[in-house]
């Protein structure tokens, strides 16, 4: 049977089947409920040998999706080809291209069969070939997953989204399908796709402006989530919507006769429902019960023109009693995601509040379908990418590619996708009447970090409705703020203090990193040397394989990627595995200390740390505090009854010592039954100073099981704090575990061995 066959017969053939077949009534109902009718037009077209014009990609993608998918079933047990139809008919309806709906068809193709997207581009030409080859790299993203995988695929999603945003808009129909049929795979799974979808995918569909695909996707996520709370409200909504519709019927009633009266004929006014996790967010959030909510029931009201708008607030507050403060205007000042309307709270006839919110038509669709809504309205079937020119509708995601150049750390990333992806609560202006959208207790200094990295960096002082004020204030809505910048003016370390947003937090951390540069860089030297050896990184940084690398780390250079490790951005440990992933590195390693690392284990029953010195008086030299795993010598000291002194290989202390007193060492590989030794060792962090940082740093050697024998703070206003510590640690992994993780708090700027000079 060829799909255009099953478009048209799939539900007849089944009712031949026997009644009984449970199985066959089934696919009878689904097959029937999936394929619209837009779809079956196609088919009839086709017997008809009528011309499909531009139709025909979408009949020749359907045809292929099902040979393709023919024999697969979803974990319902329904024919696979069901899921990519649904998919299909969701970018339908939301005004897609006919490419989109191509690709809503073969999504799944190259994930799941054998066809490559070399030939769907052959098939079906380059756009859909990207489109198709977007969303299967989409697919292959685990957001479940360690913090810098999750950062990484992240980075991954929106680049993907930056060159054509409709892969994101492909990638939500096929996530929203998935979420109805969600019940049929198993429990774990439904929480574990429906956390997912809450935390990445509805705040996706919102930035994006898609309302109705992010109502849905939360309301469901919330069902498999918290199913107790989903019930409860769910009760709750039943239980009082037959008191809330009579008050509804009246409200319409009142503004239906008015807005004819006032000679405004072309209207709509309909009851608008409240989605269930919305309702119960706002419970949670504002620590209110269900019937203190406000806008649990709504009127909306739909017009033609903005003028309308307004026209028909001032007759919602002559009839009805307003709400103080629930008055808000999105018409004005519209939301990132483009969304506007009028929002006004008012005492219903029955003495209950009810919302009414007023738009016009234009604004309607852009509420419901966002960024697909010129799609579906004004440019029937076009291909629209709005990321090219000047269109300042999504900035927030040029900057989130942007920014990815500069955030190395997966955390810092993560926190900054994650506020950019949720609403702004206050509207700022800039002087020139520019509109800014900040989350609630952003500072002038968020406002300028910003409008540009420079004029933050840059910040002397603001006016904030011409008035100065420092710097700390947070900002309220409507606030004009106009920064003050001086060449020679610079962040202050107070200031990570106070800012809200994270952005504004790691450009103030790069720059105190990059502000010494020639330390860090030295720094970083430093930590590679004591990796690799002094002539293993004189040989490597010679290398093209050390340039490769800095590309990989997405650095611009191996200068940087050597600060990047001073300022402890990125790690040398990390910098040094992906060395060795390539064989063909081997040589650049220092070879004696490679050796060293695959020598043969020796079977000892002595105790002793040290072999070859079994038996004999040793110590460990206070100069280098070298740690087990680190590369080793012995010193025979003279006149003196420590015996033998143990220093690390790259110590200065060597230099002068003739050979003849120079013993071969390493470390004796401990069984699992010894007692572990540990050896005491100084390390110096640097950090921006604020409550709690000594307290974070304690958490982690804490957690890592590492004894503090001392600890001394430094603090000086305006300078980073110097916390000087002396620990207790096994080995030199132990040591480097703990000190990357140090390291990667948002707040540290250095963390060094501190040695004796």
């Amino acid at each position: 049977m060829t799909p255009m066959t099953l478009l048209a017969e799939a539900p007849v053939a089944c009712l031949e089947l026997s009644l009984d077949d449970e199985k066959a009534q089934k696919c009878m109902t689904v097959v029937d409920a999936c394929i619209p009718d837009w779809l079956r037009s196609c088919w009839v077209k086709s017997q008809r040998g009528e011309s499909l014009e531009n139709e025909d990609v979408v009949g020749r993608a359907l045809d292929l999706a099902y040979r393709l998918h023919e024999g697969q079933c979803r974990a319902s047990g329904e024919p696979y080809i069901l899921h990519p139809i649904a998919v299909a008919a969701i970018l339908k309806d939301l005004g897609g291209s006919n490419a989109m709906i191509a690709a809503g068809f073969l999504h799944d193709v190259v994930e799941d069969t054998e066809m490559s997207c070399d030939q769907i581009e052959e098939m079906f030409g380059k756009e859909v070939r990207q489109l198709v080859e977007g969303v299967t790299k989409l697919s292959k993203l685990s957001f479940e997953s360690k913090t810098e995988n999750q950062a990484e695929n992240f980075r991954r999603m929106f680049l993907a989204m930056a060159q054509d945003i409709r892969v994101i808009i492909v990638k939500l129909a096929d996530r929203l399908h998935n979420m109805r049929t969600l019940e049929y795979v198993k429990p774990e799974k439904q929480v574990r796709v429906s956390r997912e979808t809450r935390e990445i995918f509805a705040p996706l569909a919102n930035r994006l402006g898609l309302g109705q695909i992010k109502w849905e996707l939360e309301d469901i996520a919330f069902k498999y989530i918290e199913p107790e709370q989903y019930q409860m409200m769910e009760s709750l909504v039943t239980e009082t919507r037959e008191s809330r519709q009579e008050q509804l019927v009246e409200v319409t009633r009142v503004l239906r006769d008015r807005l004819v009266a006032m000679e405004i004929d072309d209207f709509e006014i309909s009851g608008r429902p409240k989605h269930l996790y919305g309702i119960y967010r706002k419970m949670e959030r504002q620590q209110k019960q269900y019937n203190e909510i406000y806008d649990i029931q709504a009127v909306r009201v739909i017009v033609n023109t903005k003028d309308e708008c307004y026209r028909v607030l001032a007759i919602v507050h002559d009839h009805f009693c307003p709400i103080p403060g629930r008055f808000k205007d999105y018409i004005g000042l519209p939301k990132p995601n483009r969304y506007q309307s009028l929002h006004t709270a008012v005492m219903g006839p029955k003495g209950q509040p009810i919302e009414v919110q007023i738009r016009t038509w234009e604004m309607h669709h852009i509420a419901d379908y966002g960024i697909a809504a010129h799609w579906k309205y004004k440019e029937s079937n076009s291909v629209s990418k709005p990321l090219k020119g000047d269109d300042q509708k999504f900035t927030w995601l040029r900057q989130l590619v942007e920014w990815q150049r500069d955030l190395k750390d997966p955390q810092e990333y993560l926190d900054s996708v994650k506020e950019d992806l949720f609403d702004s609560e206050v509207y700022v202006f800039s002087p020139k009447g520019d509109v800014y959208c900040l989350p609630r207790g952003a500072t002038p200094v968020d406002f300028a970090y910003r409008v540009h990295t420079e004029v933050g960096n840059h910040c002397s002082g603001a006016l904030v409705n011409n008035v100065m004020v420092p710097l700390q204030r947070s900002l309220k809505h409507g606030d004009i703020v106009n920064i003050l910048t001086q060449n020679n003016a610079h962040p202050s370390t107070d200031w990570i203090n106070f800012v809200a947003t994270n952005s504004a937090k790691s450009r103030i951390r790069q720059w105190f990193k990059r502000s010494r540069r020639d330390e860090n860089l030295a720094l970083g030297r430093s930590a590679l040397e004591r990796e690799l050896g002094k002539n293993g990184l004189e040989a490597l940084l010679k290398s093209d394989q050390m340039h490769k690398l800095a590309e990989r780390c997405n650095y611009h250079n191996v200068e940087d990627l050597i600060a990047g490790i001073g300022y402890g951005e990125t790690s040398v440990n990390s910098v040094v595995n992906k060395l060795r992933e390539n064989h063909h590195n081997e040589r650049y390693f220092n070879p004696q200390k490679y050796e060293s690392r695959n020598e043969p284990t020796h079977s000892h029953s002595s105790k002793s740390p040290i072999l070859g010195l079994e038996g004999m008086v040793y110590s460990i030299a206070g100069c280098c505090t070298p740690l087990p795993g680190e590369a080793i010598a012995g010193i025979v000291a003279l006149g003196s009854s420590r015996g033998i002194t143990i220093h690390r290989n790259d110590c200065t202390n060597l230099i002068n010592i003739p050979s003849d007193r120079l013993l071969h060492v390493g470390w004796n590989q401990r069984k699992e039954d010894d007692q572990v030794l540990t050896y005491p060792i100084d390390i110096r962090v640097e950090t921006i100073d604020r409550v709690g940082v000594l307290r974070d740093i304690l958490t982690r050697l804490s957690d890592n099981k590492i004894n503090v024998r001392r600890a001394n703070v430094q603090t000086k206003t305006g300078k980073a704090a110097i916390i000087d510590l002396s620990i207790d640690v096994s080995d030199r992994h132990q040591f480097d575990r703990v000190c990357n993780q140090i390291n990667k708090m948002c707040d540290t700027l250095s963390v060094s061995r501190v040695v004796a000079e």
